[in-house]
């Protein structure tokens, strides 16, 4: 069971050197994590292992972005993006992370995640990202919210001229984004 943890607003880095590892099994329970990932999200590997990856899930993050990433992965695809997480004393800390699945003879046995310190010009742009897909998720309700998060997001990168995966991948790389972006 997740921890009913108070968000504070302070800030946690960690070194651009520095690579936040986790592997979980396909039901998103963690079966590895880091010495990295446990510090900065300051907790130890007895109270990580077995649980749900989401204990470090920050309430700032919009549902619609982890559907997104679920069905990216469960199609067996690798998955890119911007994730704010909450550490066990309530501070905060943004990553750019890449999630894949672990094979085994083709089947996957569960999900492998490396996160990267995100660069402070991607979170400036993806936060109103965010805060708007959870305003849009408060105003359809529960049943409806990842979906018409998830349609909002799809419209506003089609009229970016671009895909999701550009996109935070241009945000990480400091290109430019918008209309003309397309790799």
């Amino acid at each position: 069971m997740k921890p009913k943890i108070t968000p504070t607003n302070v800030e946690v880095h960690f070194s651009p050197d520095e690579i936040i590892v986790s592997k979980t099994d396909l039901k998103g329970r963690i079966t590895y994590a880091n010495r990295v990932f446990m510090r900065v999200a300051d907790y130890a590997e007895d109270d990580l292992l077995g649980v749900q990856h989401n204990i470090v899930r920050h309430p700032d993050m919009p549902r619609g972005a982890f559907r997104h990433l679920w069905d990216t992965i469960q199609r067996g695809e690798e998955w890119f993006g911007f994730v704010k997480n909450m550490t066990a004393k309530g501070h905060y800390y943004w990553v750019f992370a890449n999630v894949t699945p672990d094979l085994y003879q083709g089947e996957p046995l569960g999900y492998f995640s490396v996160r990267r310190q995100a660069p402070h010009s991607a979170i400036e742009a993806i936060v109103p990202i965010y805060a708007e897909m959870l305003r849009i998720e408060r105003e359809a309700g529960p049943a409806k919210a990842c979906e018409a998060s998830l349609a909002w997001l799809s419209r506003t990168l089609d009229e970016l001229g671009t895909t999701y995966e550009n996109f935070v991948l241009d945000l990480f790389f400091g290109r430019r984004t918008g209309k003309g972006t397309r790799s």
